[in-house]
């Protein structure tokens, strides 16, 4: 057939054919050496979430920021916002280095009051290894392909091989991407970080004693409390005191008419007169002398 033909080397080409074998004979060896390396090391995917408690968001994000970039990672991710004006929350998503995840973790935990703290760490050594022994296997394929576009002659054979060509390419550059990505995120731990601030209420409350306002405003409280008790008992008694005033008010009309009423219709009586006192023996002697 054509394409059998065609994949045999001209006899002037022989020498770089061979030399050709040789490279990819070297590139296999390494990309064997590779792969024995790669199913030796451990790859492992790390991510956590951390919610810590903070006094002060801003002073907080910052201190978080320092911390993921002296590490060497970067800031991937940030969300800020205030709440009802009362307090700020942040979300914020970090990548570090593997070998630093564990201190960064340590040095976020302490910026506040660690609310919840999860961690996951997923191997993924298999994918890898199986993602690399896929991509130099794909990669000869592609180097086949291309060997035998190079060396055939009738253009069905061409149109046939670029076919061949362009879906084992698609296929190696989706491997890579896959590979990239794995290399990334096992490189790189993936941190998300919730900071949230109390309320000023709760503020309030831990302060650390009363002054003066404080003093003046308690007053204040208790004062406007029993003034408000004394308008409350008021308010319950005011009822029988206008039923008395009532009945107080109607006793003195009406008891003073039937007082005079009464003074009315009793009869006048004329007092007696008291009879004169008979003079004593020694007035009579008395009397007597002068005359």
């Amino acid at each position: 057939m054509k394409a059998d033909s065609a994949a045999k080397p001209a006899p002037g080409q022989q020498g770089a054919g061979a030399a050709a074998d040789e490279g990819q004979g070297e590139k296999r060896a390494e990309g064997g050496e590779k792969a024995d390396a790669d199913a030796a090391k451990t790859h492992v995917i790390r991510t956590a979430t951390l919610s810590v408690e903070v006094k002060s968001v801003t002073k907080a994000l910052a201190e978080a920021r320092s911390v993921a970039l002296g590490a060497g990672g970067v800031i991937e991710d940030e969300t800020t916002e205030r709440v009802d004006d009362s307090y700020i929350t942040s979300h914020v998503v970090l990548r570090v280095p593997e070998a630093e995840y564990d201190s960064v973790l340590t040095e976020l935990a302490g910026t506040g009051k660690l609310l919840s703290r999860t961690a996951n760490a997923k191997d993924v050594t298999e994918q890898v290894v199986d993602v690399n022994s896929r991509i130099a296997t794909q990669r000869a394929s592609v180097n086949r392909v291309r060997k035998l576009m190079d060396q055939a002659q009738d253009i069905t054979d061409v149109v046939a091989l670029e076919s061949q060509l362009n879906t084992r390419q698609a296929e190696l550059e989706s491997l890579l991407a896959k590979q990239a990505s794995l290399a990334d995120r096992t490189t790189m731990a993936t941190v998300t970080l919730d900071l949230s601030e109390r309320a000023k209420e709760e503020k309030a409350d831990e302060d650390d004693g009363p002054g003066f306002l404080d003093a003046l405003g308690g007053g204040w409280d208790a004062f406007v409390s029993v003034l408000r008790w004394i308008v409350v008992v008021l308010a319950a008694i005011l009822p029988f005191v206008v039923a008395l005033a009532v009945l107080f008010v109607l006793w003195r009309v009406f008891g003073v008419r039937l007082t005079a009423l009464r003074a009315r219709r009793t009869p006048a009586v004329e007092p007696i007169a008291a009879p004169a006192p008979s003079p004593s023996p020694d007035e009579d002697k008395g009397e007597g002398k002068q005359d």
